[in-house]
C-alpha cells in the first residue's frame, strides 16, 4: 500500500458544507473520527478541528467557525460503526461540540491491545504495524486553532482518518479468526459508559492514589471528599486540575487532618493564597470526615509490603500472567494492578471478591479464586 501524501479533502466552514458532506457519506457502513483541540490552561479542550470520511475523502470541519448540526449528530449516533483511536479525549470533544457520543463506537487502540502484547499502540505506529506505511509525525504538536491552517496540517488531519479506515478492515479480520469481536464490542461500550459517568468517577478518583495505606479510615475520608470537590469544581471552573489543587497537596492535607487556618497553612505546598480561597472548603470536609460515623468510614487500605497482601497479589499476578501469555496479550488489558489490589483487599477483609466480568470473567474468574483461596490460608 503506498503512503497518501497528498491525501485528498475537504475544508468545511459553514452549516451548510457540512450538512452536504453527512449527506454524501450517510450511507456508509464504517466512518473514520478524529480531533485535534487545545488543552493548556482549561479543564476542558478546546475543540480546533473535526476529521471525518468513510473512504479516501477526509471532511475537515473547522469548529471554530462551524456549530454542530442536527445532520452531523445524526451521523454520529446512525448504525454505521465509528472509528476512533485512542479517543478518550475525542469523545469529551464530541460531548462539547456536538452534544452526542459517537455509537455504535470502535477504538483502534483497544482494537490493538485485544490483538497484541502491546497494550497502548500509538497511531503511527499503529499504521507502520498493518500497513507497512510511515505517517507525517511534524504536526503532532502544531498549534490547531491557528488559521488558515497549513497544507500540511492538513495532510496530516486527512491522513489520520484515511489509513484509520485501512488499519481497521486488517484488524476487524483478525479479530474474527480469533472469536474476540465481542470482546472489543464489549470493551467500548464500556468507554461510552464512563464518557458519560463524570459525577461517579469524580466520587472514585480517590481510588487512584497508590499510597492510600499510609491513610487512617478518617483521613481517607477527608481525601476522599476533597478530590471529589476538587473534579467537580474544575469542570465547573474549567481549570487544569493541578491549577486548583494538585492529588500530592491533598493528600497532604488529609495525611495533617488540619483543625483551623493555621494548620492548614502549615502542610506542605499549600499557599497562603490557597488557604485564603480554597481553606474554609478544605477545613469543612476534614471536619465532616472527623464527625462522621465509624460505620460509614471506609475500610483501611492495607500496606502493600504486608506478607498476607504480598503473598495474595503475587498469586494473582501468576494467574493474569500466564493467561495473558496464552492469548498474546498484555497482562495489564486483563486486568490493571488496581484492580487486583482491590481483589486482594476485599479478600483480606473477609468479604466477597468483585470478580470481573464479561469476557474477563469467563478468561480468569475460575482460577482467580482458586489462587486467593490456596493464598490466603
Amino acid at each position: 500500500m503506498s503512503v497518501l501524501t497528498q491525501p485528498s479533502y475537504r475544508w468545511i466552514e459553514t452549516a451548510e458544507q457540512l450538512d452536504a458532506a453527512c449527506q454524501e457519506v450517510e450511507t456508509a457502513r464504517v466512518i473514520a473520527l478524529d480531533t485535534e483541540f487545545f488543552r493548556e490552561n482549561t479543564f476542558f479542550p478546546i475543540p480546533a478541528l473535526i476529521q471525518f470520511c468513510a473512504g479516501d475523502l477526509a471532511y475537515l470541519i473547522d469548529p471554530v467557525a462551524t456549530p454542530c448540526t442536527q445532520a452531523f449528530r445524526a451521523l454520529l449516533q446512525n448504525q454505521a460503526l465509528k472509528l476512533l483511536h485512542a479517543g478518550s479525549e475525542d469523545l469529551e470533544i464530541f460531548q462539547l461540540w456536538a452534544g452526542v457520543l459517537p455509537t455504535p463506537l470502535v477504538d483502534t487502540q483497544i482494537a490493538q491491545a485485544l490483538l497484541s502484547e502491546v497494550p497502548a499502540m500509538g497511531y503511527q505506529k499503529l499504521v507502520e504495524h498493518w500497513a507497512g506505511e510511515t505517517l507525517p509525525k511534524e504536526e503532532t504538536r502544531s498549534n490547531w486553532l491557528l488559521r488558515p491552517l497549513t497544507p500540511s496540517q492538513c495532510d496530516y488531519a486527512a491522513l489520520d482518518v484515511i489509513y484509520l479506515l485501512r488499519v481497521w478492515e486488517l484488524q476487524a479480520g483478525k479479530l474474527e479468526s480469533l472469536g474476540r469481536r465481542e470482546w472489543l464490542a464489549e470493551e467500548c461500550a464500556a468507554v461510552l459508559e464512563q464518557a458519560e459517568r463524570s459525577s461517579e468517577s469524580d466520587a472514585l478518583w480517590y481510588t487512584r492514589q497508590r499510597q492510600l495505606w499510609r491513610l487512617p479510615p478518617r483521613a481517607i475520608e477527608a481525601y476522599q471528599r476533597m478530590t471529589a470537590w476538587r473534579e467537580g469544581e474544575t469542570r465547573r471552573r474549567d481549570l487544569p486540575r493541578n491549577w486548583l489543587a494538585s492529588d500530592k497537596l491533598l493528600f497532604a492535607v488529609a495525611e495533617a487532618m488540619p483543625k483551623n487556618r493555621f494548620e492548614l497553612a502549615g502542610v506542605e505546598g499549600v499557599k497562603p493564597a490557597f488557604v485564603k480561597k480554597e481553606g474554609d472548603t478544605l477545613l469543612e470536609f476534614v471536619k465532616q470526615a472527623r464527625h462522621c460515623p465509624e460505620e460509614a468510614l471506609p475500610a483501611p487500605w492495607p500496606d502493600p509490603a504486608q506478607p498476607a497482601f504480598k503473598r495474595r497479589f503475587k498469586a494473582l499476578k501468576k494467574v493474569i500472567s500466564a493467561k495473558a501469555a496464552a492469548l498474546e496479550i498484555a497482562p495489564e488489558v486483563l486486568l490493571r494492578r488496581r484492580d487486583i489490589e482491590a481483589l486482594v483487599m476485599q479478600d483480606m477483609a473477609g468479604e466477597t471478591p468483585t470478580l470481573p466480568g464479561g469476557w474477563r470473567g469467563e478468561c480468569l474468574n475460575d482460577a482467580l479464586s482458586q489462587a486467593l483461596q490456596e493464598s490466603g490460608v
